[in-house]
């Protein structure tokens, strides 16, 4: 079982696939771990070497106190990077996930080959919002969260017919420390690429969930059409659009990464 010990934490991570390919990393949303991607391990991996990690504080990855800000995650990864000689990675990255690949094209261009960015936006949600949910968790605990999560991640069509895959994502998201989840929305609340998008020079895939409230249709057309080499695609479905829309996600992705 892998792991990359860092100052004040470890991250566990896990490589799919022939080690003299291509670098693929993917990168999780909140409240997931890196069994997130399953559906997409299958045929990644044929093409590439595939890299994930359970971000900071989730499943087997500690975490360093709070607050945390996404230069913070970005440079977990860049660590990662380092510590596995992957000079230069395609990025495929949801929500949380979808913010930490904005980063790393901004801050890290040369580590960047192609971008893909699923179920995010430049700027997440509220500050008003994530500071309403900083007060449910801390007030309520982890279940509060985790019984609003599947109708904003899956259509009710979907959650009825995979219910095993939906308790299974919800398992990590109830394994959260209250504390954990609150840091993140805390990182939610000043994450804001929305100036810098036309500085974003890695081509890029914009992938949006057409029933996503959460990250729309439109935020993310707003990446696509705001980076300098942009490109969308909407999918059925709600915000985990890689689980719900697998059969059409992972080829599309495929498609874009081959190129």
């Amino acid at each position: 079982m892998p792991f990359l010990d860092l100052p004040q934490h470890r991250l566990h991570y896990r490589i799919d696939g022939d080690g003299k390919r291509p670098w693929l990393l993917l990168c999780n949303s909140i409240g997931t771990d890196l069994h997130m991607w399953d559906e997409q391990i299958e045929a990644f991996s044929r093409d590439f070497r595939v890299l994930r990690y359970d971000r900071r504080g989730h499943a087997r990855s500690s975490a360093p106190p709070p607050p945390w800000t996404v230069s913070d995650l970005g440079r977990d990864v860049l660590a990662l990077l380092d510590a596995l000689d992957a000079e230069r990675v395609h990025f495929c990255g949801l929500s949380l996930g979808g913010l930490i690949g904005q980063w790393l094209a901004l801050h890290a261009p040369r580590r960047i080959g192609r971008l893909v960015v699923c179920s995010t936006a430049a700027k997440i949600g509220s500050a008003e919002a994530w500071r309403s949910r900083i007060a449910l968790v801390r007030e309520r605990g982890m279940d509060a969260v985790a019984e609003a999560t599947p109708s904003r991640w899956f259509t009710d069509a979907f959650a009825q017919a995979h219910p095993e895959r939906v308790r299974s994502i919800l398992a990590t998201m109830r394994s959260l420390s209250p504390e954990v989840y609150a840091a993140y929305c805390g990182i939610l609340i000043d994450a804001d690429f929305r100036a810098e998008l036309a500085d974003i020079a890695a081509p890029l895939l914009a992938v949006a969930g057409r029933d996503d409230a959460t990250t729309t249709p439109a935020d993310l057309k707003c990446i696509a059409h705001g980076v300098a080499d942009g490109r969308y695609l909407e999918l059925p479905g709600r915000h985990l659009t890689n689980v719900e829309s697998a059969a059409a996600f992972t080829p599309a992705v495929l498609d874009f990464l081959h190129s």
